[in-house]
């Protein structure tokens, strides 16, 4: 599903230039669970904004599903995400003016779902999540956890092939973090691929593989044995 040739990202100012990515050869097949650890500035947060089609990288190709799309415009890189990709952060990025139900239904009004359907796909992941109760309300009224679960909820609602999780339980205390990490479990289990950056050891835990970032390079993978 991704495939990156000699990936290579360079961020340039009239006084600096930085190498966030070296040449990084990744390939992740469906279905995988895939961990992406290392120190902060290492390019892990650069990796995922390209697999995720919010970037371009400076040189190298990216293959997503078996397309080249590496020297995508903005308006390409929009339309191949839609329905293809969910996205999950750290700091939730739900918007404050809008409902739990109205946050989760964004990515079908974008895709121009009718508002049957819309309806439907939205109630039904918002009780799977558990978080239907709280679907008038909005984000601030919520705890950490719960508006993580509106995140989640909002990434899987259009049924996308890859979820990128970036510090999905850094902002959660240890029980929230474990049942994020439990419904990622979950949707992988059920085929949904899925690539987390994370710092914590116990959240690399339940990927099958986990790869380790430093200075841009990729310097280790230790692919895991899930019981």
């Amino acid at each position: 599903m991704i495939k990156t040739i000699d990936l290579v990202k360079v961020f340039r100012t009239e006084e600096v230039e930085t190498t966030a990515l070296n040449k990084v050869n990744l390939n992740v097949e469906k279905g995988e669970f895939v961990a992406v650890m290392g120190p902060s500035g290492c390019g892990k947060s650069t990796l995922l904004n390209i697999v995720g089609l919010l970037d371009n990288p400076t040189d190298g190709k990216y293959y997503f599903n078996g397309e080249e799309v590496s020297k995508y415009k903005e308006r390409q890189r929009t339309n191949l995400r839609k329905g293809n990709i969910g996205f999950v952060f750290q700091s939730f990025n739900l918007i404050d003016e809008l409902t739990v139900y109205e946050n989760v239904e964004l990515p079908l009004l974008y895709m121009r779902v009718s508002a049957a359907e819309r309806r439907r796909k939205v109630t039904a992941v918002l009780e799977r999540m558990k978080i239907s109760h709280r679907k008038k309300h909005f984000p601030q009224q919520l705890s950490g956890g719960q508006q993580q679960r509106v995140a989640i909820s909002r990434a899987v609602v259009t049924r996308p092939m890859l979820i990128l999780a970036d510090e999905p339980t850094g902002n959660l205390d240890s029980a929230n973090g474990e049942e994020v990490m439990s419904l990622l479990a979950e949707l992988n289990n059920e085929g949904t691929t899925i690539v987390m950056v994370t710092h914590s050891p116990s959240d690399a835990d339940k990927a099958h593989r986990i790869i380790q970032l430093f200075d841009g390079h990729i310097v280790t993978e230790n692919i895991r044995q899930i019981l």
